[in-house]
């Protein structure tokens, strides 16, 4: 496979990473969280990475890796993921994952229970609320940002250091020129950068200047282009599969035999994640998001 496209697209695995992953693009992110995911009062300056293989109490536990794990200078958590397709129990998998970042702030001794506040941050590829959302309240389906925390019976806030950010894409429909803030902007950019042959009159701010060098395909290295190929192949096998298996039966019950199977391969522990995707003919990728799936 030859990628013809100029930038990478965001949602493959390594595109991900190599924009939001690494101190060299840290900048990035902190933007993001600020810009997208933060109140407009409450702001990071920095921040650090932490394991993003997470050491839990069981096997499976310790199985569970998130795409992002970093906490700020002022100790909150942040995990952050990009969602490639539907997942059966997809908001119980993020509340499951919330609870490490509670965990770990756990200490030995005479501790008084105070926790930092936590932000899960799922940047989804898909639509969730759909089915959720009835005919004549079918204009909130069209919300691309939720924001979800504990509330009591009053809808007031009961504890505001547990926050869920969900961002459905496919709802993001402004053009470039509706482009305003810098919320719109990035979720412009996710959005449409595989597509994008040159940067866009409305982001010439300096952090997507970064953000579009960082993405530029022909800048990497020969490693990089392979893995990035593969990591774009398991993508679209991921998408179509997936995606096919929510809308027709017939083939969501292969992919449920399949997914199974691997977990059930996986759970025996007698053969690596590289070898169980060659018995079952499925990407190392998809192997990795099938373990993740079956935390829910």
């Amino acid at each position: 496979m030859t990628v013809k496209e100029r930038y990478i697209n965001p949602f493959t695995d390594f595109g991900f990473k190599k924009l939001f992953g690494t101190e060299l693009n840290k900048d990035l992110l902190i933007d993001f969280l600020n810009e997208v995911v933060l109140p407009q009062n409450k702001k990071i300056a920095d921040l650090k990475y932490r394991s993003n293989e997470h050491m839990g109490q069981t096997e499976l536990d310790r199985k569970a890796i998130f795409d992002l794990h970093c906490i700020s200078l002022n100790g909150e958590r942040f995990i952050v993921e990009m969602q490639k397709a539907k997942q059966n129990y997809f908001k119980d998998r993020s509340v499951f994952y919330s609870t490490f970042p509670i965990q770990e702030q756990a200490q030995t001794g005479d501790w008084n229970y105070k926790l930092a506040a936590i932000f899960t941050v799922g940047i989804l590829d898909f639509a969730f609320s759909d089915d959720e959302v009835s005919e004549k309240n079918r204009d909130i389906i069209k919300e691309v940002r939720h924001e979800v925390k504990l509330k009591n019976q009053k809808c007031e806030i009961f504890y505001d250091k547990l926050t869920f950010i969900y961002l459905e894409m496919p709802h993001f429909i402004k053009t470039e020129e509706e482009l305003e803030t810098a919320y719109d902007k990035w979720l412009y950019v996710l959005k449409h950068l595989p597509s994008l042959t040159e940067r866009p009159k409305k982001l010439q701010e300096r952090i997507f200047q970064r953000l579009f060098e960082a993405a530029e395909i022909a800048k990497f290295s020969t490693e990089e282009k392979e893995l990035y190929e593969e990591s774009l192949k398991s993508y679209r096998d991921l998408k179509n599969v997936i995606d096919t298996a929510f809308n027709e039966g017939e083939a969501k019950g292969k992919i449920e035999e399949k997914t199974a199977n691997i977990i059930k391969a996986i759970k025996r522990g007698k053969l690596s994640i590289e070898e169980v995707a060659e018995d079952f003919d499925v990407s190392i990728d998809f192997v990795k998001q099938t373990i993740r799936a079956s935390y829910n």
